[in-house]
């Protein structure tokens, strides 16, 4: 949801506005955390249950980027209008590292 503001000149309309947009932006954020929490108990579910690493592993991993990117956009508010350039920043960075990583990988493997 991009960040809009009213500007109608009535301080009670604007007041109104603000209200229902904070309320909408804590529902958001306490849907993200309770589905984080979720996530979180299906991964020690996984690791507790008697399956094989081979899949536990890749599994929790993608469990993991799901919650950063919940993290991300909801809590650290990366969703909203004027944050950009930070994200524009953070991705380049994790493309850098992501990159980096896989190149030690296939050094390693070779």
């Amino acid at each position: 949801m991009a960040n809009q503001q009213s500007y109608s000149g009535n301080p009670s309309v604007d007041y109104e506005y603000r209200r229902k947009k904070n309320a909408d932006d804590m529902r958001m954020q306490v849907s993200a955390f309770a589905l984080m929490i979720f996530l979180t108990l299906v991964a020690f579910i996984a690791v507790a249950g008697d399956f094989d690493k081979y899949f536990v592993i890749p599994f929790i991993l993608l469990l993991a980027v799901v919650q950063l990117v919940f993290q991300l956009y909801y809590f650290m508010h990366m969703s909203h209008k004027g944050h950009e350039a930070p994200a524009l920043f953070l991705y380049s960075g994790a493309l850098v590292g992501f990159i980096t990583i896989l190149v030690f990988l296939t050094i390693v493997w070779l």
